[in-house]
């Protein structure tokens, strides 16, 4: 008789089966082509308990078991003031697919909810930190955060649309407060319309939204949001509907920047302008 599988293997059977061109192999290729895991890395790979971040950890933990690149894991989980429900979620979950999760506090909600301005700008920046900070303590010299494809594509978009700058999400990133600690983005290539294929598949569900200012979208997403992230990707489903290859465009256009055509340039720190930039291709 065939053995039954867990949930946990079958999730992983679904990865390097069916899901084998949309995500594995767009993993294993942003792993090779941006060097994201060297031998003697320890990984803390940060799992917010959402479909991304979930997927990410399966994802490294499948690897670590087959890579000839040796490298250790952390799978670390920031509890910044969940509700009972969400936190509750998250645990089964890493349970369902036997993630070894390790779960850390903090206070970052009811900081945050004393504070004004933007709480979501806030809260991200502290998260940052917190993680950088709890990776460090265990040993780590790399983060791996969950963002996609589509986060890249979308963040380019915003920084025309709403910061007035061309700026994208580098595959990885040094950290300039924790030395010696650096970002990674292992599914830097990976489309957010295949983790949802592959959650829709596997009968998953994981929590969307677990802010406290917007618990009632905790595990439904939330279509009407008039968040610049939302609007934005409102505006690429438009606009892919007319031009064929729009987001490989966009994505391409940050691998293929024209320096010479720019108007201005940061760099490093330091602010360039035209007039600058033409005298300098005079000399």
């Amino acid at each position: 008789m065939e053995k039954q599988l867990t949930k946990a293997q079958l999730v992983e059977r679904s990865l390097s089966k069916r899901f084998r061109k949309g995500i594995w192999a767009q993993f294993i290729g942003a792993l090779k082509h941006y060097n994201l895991i060297e031998d003697g890395d320890r990984i803390a790979v940060c799992v917010s308990g959402g479909k991304d971040s979930m997927c990410l950890a399966k994802l490294m933990q499948m690897l670590q078991r087959i890579s000839s690149v040796r490298f250790e894991v952390v799978y670390l989980c920031m509890d910044p003031g969940y509700n009972q429900e969400n936190r509750k979620k998250i645990e089964d979950n890493a349970a369902l697919l036997e993630i070894p999760l390790e779960f850390f506090h903090t206070d970052i909600f009811d900081t945050v909810a004393k504070m004004d301005g933007s709480p979501c700008y806030i809260c991200a920046r502290m998260r940052r930190g917190y993680l950088y900070s709890e990776a460090q303590k265990r040993g780590c010299n790399k983060i791996a955060l969950a963002h996609h494809f589509s986060d890249v594509i979308e963040t380019t978009l915003m920084g025309m649309l709403y910061g007035a700058q061309i700026q994208t999400m580098p595959p990885k990133l040094r950290s300039k407060n924790f030395e010696g600690l650096e970002l990674i983005r292992p599914l830097y290539c990976v489309h957010e319309e295949e983790i949802k294929a592959w959650v829709k598949y596997n009968d998953l569900e994981f929590i969307n939204c677990a802010c406290r200012f917007t618990e009632n979208c905790n595990l439904v997403p939330d279509e009407d949001s008039p968040s610049a992230r939302q609007r934005t990707k409102h505006l690429i489903a438009q606009l892919k509907k007319d031009i064929p290859g729009l987001e490989d465009h966009i994505f391409q256009s940050v691998h293929n920047v024209q320096l010479d055509t720019l108007v201005g340039i940061k760099y490093d720190g330091k602010q360039y302008d035209f007039n600058e930039l033409y005298k300098k291709k005079k000399d």
